[in-house]
């Protein structure tokens, strides 16, 4: 399951409003590469909506069947807003109507929404 937490308004180039909604999933305790100890995550990633702003504020809270998963993606730099510091990255994460799978089956998720985003 997915909560939507948030919701940004946008603008188009042509001047057209549309919102994306911010989904989050499921707590998820990961380990520390420097100090070894558990912390609690979740993993988040904004979709695009037709909604108006009305809509996508009224839908916060709201909880939908999937996952959101980290894919490999091309290299990009990122901003840590805290220190300012420039790091580069090569994933992203999307939604996936697919609950989170384990082994092979999360192996073709993943290739089947590379296979698709490259079309």
């Amino acid at each position: 399951m997915v909560t939507i937490i948030n919701y940004k308004k946008l603008t188009t180039d042509t001047g057209k409003d549309f919102c994306l909604l911010e989904i989050q999933g499921g707590i998820e305790m990961v380990r520390s590469q420097s100090t070894g100890l558990f912390y609690a995550t979740a993993k988040k990633c904004f979709i695009s909506s037709t909604f108006d702003e009305l809509t996508s504020q009224a839908l916060v809270g709201s909880q939908l069947n999937g996952s959101v998963v980290k894919i490999d993606c091309e290299e990009y730099e990122y901003t840590i807003k805290e220190t300012g510091e420039i790091v580069t990255l090569a994933h992203k994460y999307v939604y996936t109507e697919e609950e989170i799978p384990t082994g092979k089956q999360f192996a073709n998720i993943i290739e089947n929404q590379i296979q698709a985003s490259s079309y």
